[in-house]
């Protein structure tokens, strides 16, 4: 066992990636013995794998001696999806451009939603979301909007399964989840109403790469006091997403060849 190891068939590797793991969740700063907790190793062995991490910069240190997220892995980090993020945010601009609101572009990445570029209006809404991060597919518009064109097995995987409440207002119930698939899929737009945030609602359209060919979605957030409006932006979500489709279309059909529904 590499680098005396005490569980077996745990590389040093491994124990890194679970320590940078640990960061997934939130981007605040965590104590030693919280990364200790999060990642499953002793503190000693968290303790020397950061001591390296820091001095390579993928972490560094606060004021009260607490760990983050370091600059160089930030830079590194920006490399990953940087062509699909340089198609779209022209699009995303423009979008933000007519409706002045906070905009999004999404692919699913598993079960989840990843959220690849977000152009954000100057009216404060209650954020759940933010680039690069990830929320569930069955409780998002912008996940519900591409999991309704996704194959029946896809759909299947993905809601066969323990199905999260983020909030009260979660729609968890499979049948019931079952039938907005189809109602979405008939009208071609998805709406989420505090569904993972309280204060905020969304609307949001599907992206295809080619005809009946799902490859993300795209959405538009408004505080919940404007609810009634959301729809009013239907026409230019539709119009920006068509757009986008002739952007995307030379890009790689699968845009997240790592993972897949059943992860």
């Amino acid at each position: 066992m590499a680098g005396h190891l005490t569980a077996p068939g745990q590389s040093v590797t491994s124990r890194v990636l679970m320590i940078l793991a640990s960061f997934e969740a939130s981007p605040a700063a965590r104590s030693l013995s919280d990364i200790s907790r999060a990642s499953g190793l002793p503190q000693s062995t968290a303790h020397r794998l950061l001591g390296e991490l820091e001095a390579w910069g993928a972490v560094q240190r606060d004021a009260q001696g607490r760990y983050q997220i370091g600059l160089r892995l930030w830079e590194l980090g920006q490399h990953a999806g940087r062509k699909l993020r340089d198609v779209a945010r022209p699009y995303l601009q423009d979008l933000f451009g007519l409706t002045q609101e906070t905009v999004h572009f999404a692919i699913r990445d598993g079960s989840e939603v990843l959220y690849i570029d977000r152009v954000y209006g100057s009216r404060r809404v209650p954020q759940a979301s933010r680039v690069g991060g990830r929320l569930p597919l069955h409780a998002t518009a912008v996940g519900r909007a591409i999991l309704a064109f996704e194959e029946d097995w896809v759909q299947g995987a993905v809601l066969d399964r323990p199905l999260a409440a983020r909030t009260a207002r979660t729609m968890t119930d499979t049948a019931e989840l079952h039938r907005e698939l189809g109602r979405i899929h008939a009208r071609g737009f998805s709406l989420a109403s505090e569904e993972v945030q309280l204060g905020s609602c969304s609307l949001a359209v599907p992206v295809f790469q080619s005809a009946g060919c799902i490859f993300g979605g795209l959405g538009i957030v408004l505080p919940i006091s404007r609810m009634h409006q959301l729809e009013r932006y239907l026409p230019a979500l539709l119009g920006t997403a068509q757009r986008l489709q002739g952007g995307i279309a030379h890009l790689p059909a699968n845009p997240s060849p790592a993972r897949n529904a059943s992860t």
